[in-house]
C-alpha cells in the first residue's frame, strides 16, 4: 500500500474536481482550509479521516481514485483499484440496490445517509455509513463521473 498519493496531471485535476463538487453540489467541505498548492490538495485528500473513491463516466464505471483509507477497506494498491468497476466494490446481491442509488444521485447531484455492505478484496464484508454520493462536474458543467465519502463501522 503507498504511503504517499499518486500524482499525475490528470489526476490531479480530478481530484480538484472532486473537491469542488462536493462543495458546489453539499455547500459543506470535503476537506478543511482546502489549499492551493496542489501537492498539498493531493496530500489532504489522500489522508482524509473518512474514505474518498470516485469513478468515472465509462459504460461500466471504473474507479479512478481512491485515498488511503479506501485502499486500506478494499485492500488494494492503488494501481489496482484503479483499474476496478466500481459495481465489484459490492457483493453481486447488493449491486442492483447500489445501481439504484447511482441513479439517484445523477438525477439529484447528491444524496447523503447512505449506508450498504462492501467487499473487500479478501472477501472480507465491511459496511460503509455516513455516505454521501455526488456527481464530478467542472466549472463548466462537464460530468466527469461520481464520488463517494464515507466511514466504515467497526
Amino acid at each position: 500500500m503507498p504511503s504517499s498519493p499518486p500524482s499525475d496531471a490528470r489526476l490531479d485535476e480530478s481530484l480538484r474536481h472532486i473537491v469542488e463538487s462536493y462543495r458546489r453540489l453539499t455547500g459543506k467541505a470535503l476537506i478543511n482550509d482546502v489549499p492551493e498548492d496542489i501537492a498539498a490538495l493531493r496530500a489532504a485528500v489522500w489522508n482524509a479521516p473518512r474514505a474518498i473513491v470516485a469513478h468515472g463516466t465509462e459504460a461500466d464505471p471504473v474507479f479512478f481514485y481512491g485515498n488511503r483509507l479506501a485502499l486500506q477497506l478494499f485492500e488494494m494498491g492503488f494501481d489496482e483499484f484503479a483499474r476496478l468497476p466500481s459495481r465489484l466494490s459490492a457483493e453481486p446481491l447488493a449491486q442492483d440496490a447500489r445501481e439504484k442509488v447511482l441513479h439517484k444521485v445523477a438525477e439529484r447531484g447528491y444524496i447523503d445517509g447512505y449506508s450498504g455492505m462492501r467487499i473487500a478484496q479478501s472477501g472480507r464484508r465491511f459496511m460503509i455509513t455516513e455516505c454521501t454520493i455526488w456527481n464530478l462536474a467542472d466549472a463548466d458543467g462537464v460530468h466527469h463521473g461520481q464520488a463517494a465519502v464515507f466511514m466504515a463501522a467497526s
